[in-house]
């Protein structure tokens, strides 16, 4: 279900919320977020799945779009003896708040681009409205 920005801004939201909001993670991809801050040092995706009892496929799909949204570091872990495996641990707060703060401004300009757009394009509509002497008359 669709939201506006109207009731997105009139209902409480938290932090965490923040992650949804800006990145569109879901509720799963919060929890692994906020269980990736709360541990004590980096965790593997089992790790995650460990910890929020589900499939590691689904602890992936979510570390995978934290990633993406950068709101989460990945590091590779090499084996003495060949291979290696991935770690991750969350990104700084100010990191973190500093990509939501420049996608925002981001946002916030395209949004005042498009705004200023409509007015001007219903505004020539208008105009051309009231010159209309057809529209005018009927």
């Amino acid at each position: 279900m669709t939201t506006s920005v109207r009731e997105d801004l009139e209902r409480d939201m938290e932090c965490i919320d923040l992650l949804g909001c800006i990145h569109g993670l879901n509720r799963r991809d919060q929890k692994v977020f906020q269980v990736l801050q709360q541990a004590e040092g980096q965790l593997t995706v089992d790790d995650v799945a460990d910890r929020l009892d589900c499939d590691r496929t689904t602890a992936h799909r979510s570390v995978s779009r934290l990633l993406e949204a950068s709101v989460i570091a990945q590091e590779q872990v090499n084996y003495d003896q060949g291979g290696y495996y991935y770690v991750y641990r969350p990104r700084t707060p100010e990191e973190v708040a500093h990509e939501m703060q420049r996608l925002l401004n981001d946002w916030y300009a395209t949004i005042g681009q498009l705004i200023q757009d409509f007015e001007d394009q219903y505004h020539r509509n208008s105009d051309d409205r009231e010159n209309d002497p057809i529209q005018c008359c009927s």
